[in-house]
């Protein structure tokens, strides 16, 4: 009896448990039972329509479609992006859909880089907040901004490692660290897409670019890429993966060659990593016309072979070039590819769709009144100032020239200081200009007693003049002329210089990101007058300041700031707000430095500024540190680190914990917060490592006089790293801690842990 009893228990048990499977299953089931059922619907040409993207617009290519709005209502393109206009028009398109003989909805892509119409700062001045939760939110306001206009996916987040600030697209992601860019990676993949992708608030979200994009060949753009497969595992692919792992739905491949492949093409990134090591079920859509481009970049010898290769390699959609709705059919009748790999894209694009609700509601719950309560809302305008203030980076601050007194008289000089659209970057195309407050009206709003002046060009190149239609230098000197007038008169100057719009982006590449000829002759000429002179700095990238520093009492780094630029710049200056930004990517000190990044290798001569010694890893003719490192930020206050505690100085075993401490005290006049770094270094080990990682890091908000004490815990996982074989392992052995305010100025201790 009791066996019985235990027999049948034991099947109720499985019953249960089968049941519950079965019930967690059921979501994927109906998915596969959907997609399946519709595909046996679908003619050839209807699933490969399903991979052609076509676009009106040439705004980020080099070409548009031609009867763009024709092949969507006969069904030969099954996705669109770049749809300008009003949320009618945008509507109207997506209404194609209802034309075609199946009704499948398209995916409405649009680049939404850092906002809708609330323009927040460029993602590398976001990433300088160190605030994932704020980084979010904004992400979550362009997703519920952008789709109240009717977009469903964005080409967004860009997660490429940079390390040299000569490629304009810097300005697009997160820097040069990979632990910082994953945690940003995966906090704008959230934002964008929410909790519950099917929300009507919700968009997808395209990882880009896939991959090592970032490491372009001396900075330019659309250019080779070459490292070891070490360095890509261990600096270049963490963001990609972490976005992966935040439920990114879709993904971008890149315009570069990875090992002589270009990614499009590249079966090893598309297939053997991305799905087959990583696990991603998304779909992976090629960047603007990089199916074609397989032509010249030399491994296909027309555009079918262009097209077979991509395909082959995993590549799920086709950008703009329409190559596989031109050649597919004739691949599949010539037996060059198998039904199954465009049953196997399609799949995973009308998969993408599903996930997104369209099939259950494709306009995600169209109301053309939506736009109007939901974007540039107050709420949305607050977060963008708060952006805007967290994003900034104090660089210099001598005799505590800032914060400004609201009393005094101010020279504004600058030739974007009254200009809506500078406060803009390249991807900033839906952003409304007429709510932009500009750097004078948000100054004026707090002091009176100030006065404005262009005083300088952006540049001296006269080709980039004429395209203003103002190269004349006698309108150069004049506007100098006036700048040095306000200027005499005044308390104060504040210079805001830089770059233009136009002047980092995509095709931004640049051979020098010093300040243009112009603009450090009207520097000068300011210090000249003896007043203190504040620099601001609006510009897309690390620049080489070099000597002109000097020109200038304090420093602020305040990127491309956006809607609200001038508030957010207002609050810093006057000190309503501290500024608190810690920067991403390191400043170089010259051109020369280029590549320059903090957590690089260690040399067999490395060399400590100061020694005598000729032969060491160093330059005659420039230190090796940077003007500014990676961490580096000021405040308008001073925080104090006393020397680090740790927990124990030898942990044995993968189960156990280090804690490490230490106290931080605000000892100056002034609230603050202030971002506590943690970083590591494995000075012996199978292979080399870098000097310094980042590990953890941990904000902390301190009233003048307060001090508080800061603990991080370290597990086995922050000392694992990629060993030769690419195995994802820690050695043991003695570990360096380092904790301090940047990446430089740090406290050190040192513990041993064996396994």
């Amino acid at each position: 009896m009791k066996a019985n009893f235990s027999a049948s228990l034991s099947a109720v048990v499985l019953l249960i448990c089968f049941a519950s499977c079965v019930n967690e299953r059921k979501p994927q089931d109906k998915k596969n039972e959907f997609i399946t059922a519709l595909m046996n619907k679908m003619s050839v040409e209807e699933k490969i329509a399903q991979l052609n993207l076509v676009t009106p617009s040439a705004g980020t290519g080099p070409f548009k479609t031609k009867r763009v709005m024709e092949k969507l209502k006969e069904g030969s393109a099954g996705n669109i992006l770049s749809v300008m206009g009003s949320v009618e028009r945008i509507h109207k398109t997506a209404s194609l859909a209802d034309s075609t003989r199946l009704k499948i909805p398209f995916f409405m892509a649009l680049d939404i880089i850092h906002g809708y119409k609330t323009i927040f700062p460029i993602p590398l001045g976001l990433s300088c907040s160190w605030d994932t939760v704020l980084i979010e939110k904004t992400a979550r306001i362009a997703a519920i901004e952008g789709t109240a206009m009717g977009y469903n996916q964005t080409y967004s987040p860009m997660v490429d490692i940079t390390r040299d600030p000569r490629w304009g697209r810097v300005m697009e992601g997160a820097g040069e660290d990979p632990y910082l860019g994953s945690l940003v990676a995966r906090a704008v993949v959230k934002g964008y897409q929410g909790d519950d992708l099917t929300d009507e608030t919700s968009m997808m979200a395209c990882v880009k670019h896939f991959g090592l994009y970032g490491a372009s060949e001396a900075g330019r753009d659309y250019n080779t890429t070459d490292m070891s497969r070490l360095t890509m595992f261990q600096s270049y692919l963490p963001p990609y993966k972490a976005a992966i792992d935040a439920g990114a739905g879709s993904i971008m491949s890149s315009f570069n060659d990875i090992d002589g492949i270009p990614a499009t093409a590249n079966k090893w990134l598309l297939t053997d990593l991305l799905r087959d090591k990583w696990g991603f079920t998304g779909f992976v859509v090629s960047d603007y016309n990089c199916v074609q481009e397989l032509i010249a970049h030399g491994i296909a010898g027309d555009y079918k072979d262009a097209v077979k290769k991509a395909i082959d390699a995993g590549l799920d959609m086709d950008m703009a070039s329409e190559g596989y709705s031109t050649f597919l059919k004739e691949l599949l009748d010539e037996g060059e590819i198998k039904i199954e790999e465009i049953d196997q894209a399609c799949r995973r694009v009308l998969e993408g769709k599903y996930d997104l609700g369209l099939f259950e509601d494709p306009y995600k719950n169209y109301d053309p009144e939506k736009p109007a309560k939901v974007t540039l809302t107050d709420e949305n305008k607050e977060v963008a100032k708060l952006a805007v203030c967290k994003s900034i980076v104090l660089l210099k601050n001598d005799n505590n020239t800032l914060p400004l007194s609201k009393n005094a008289k101010i020279a504004l000089i600058g030739p974007s200081v009254n200009d809506q659209f500078e406060m803009f970057s390249m991807w900033s195309q839906t952003g409304d200009k007429q709510s932009v407050i500009t750097i004078f009206d948000g100054i004026q709003k707090l002091n009176e007693k100030v006065v404005c002046a262009d005083g300088t060009f952006f540049t001296d190149d006269p080709d980039y003049l004429k395209n203003y239609g103002r190269y004349e230098d006698a309108e150069q000197l004049q506007m100098e002329k006036d700048a040095i007038q306000i200027a005499q008169k005044s308390d104060v100057i504040v210079a805001v210089l830089g770059e233009s719009i136009a002047m980092s982006g995509e095709a931004k590449s640049m051979t020098d990101i010093s300040l243009p000829g112009c603009q450090v002759d009207l520097l000068k000429k300011l210090k000249a007058t003896g007043k203190p002179v504040v620099l601001v700095l609006l510009n897309g990238r690390p620049l080489t300041l070099g000597d002109n520093l000097q020109y200038a009492d304090a420093v602020l780094e305040a990127w491309r700031p956006g809607t609200m630029a001038g508030a957010g710049l207002a609050d810093v200056l006057f000190g309503n707000y501290n500024p608190s930004g810690k920067l991403t990517m390191t400043f170089p000190r010259s051109l020369g430095q280029i590549p320059i990044y903090y957590n690089h290798k260690n040399t067999g001569r490395p060399y400590t500024e100061g020694e005598k010694s000729a032969f060491k890893s160093r330059y005659l003719d420039e230190k090796n540190d940077p003007l500014f490192p990676f961490g580096y930020g000021l405040s308008y206050t001073t925080f104090d680190y006393s020397a680090i505690s740790l927990s124990d100085t030898l942990i044995a075993g993968e189960n156990n914990n280090l804690v490490v401490s230490v106290e931080v005290s605000n000892v100056g006049e002034y609230a603050g917060e202030e971002t506590v770094q943690l970083y590591l270094n494995d000075p012996v080990a199978s292979v080399v490592r870098p000097v310094k990682e980042l590990k953890k890091y941990h904000k902390v908000f301190l009233e003048p006089g307060e001090t508080q004490r800061i603990n991080f815990k370290i597990s086995p996982d922050d000392l694992k790293f990629y060993n030769s074989n690419l195995q994802w392992d820690w050695e043991s052995g003695k570990f360096i801690v380092y904790v301090g305010t940047d990446s430089e100025e740090v406290k050190t201790a040192s513990f041993v842990w064996k396994k």
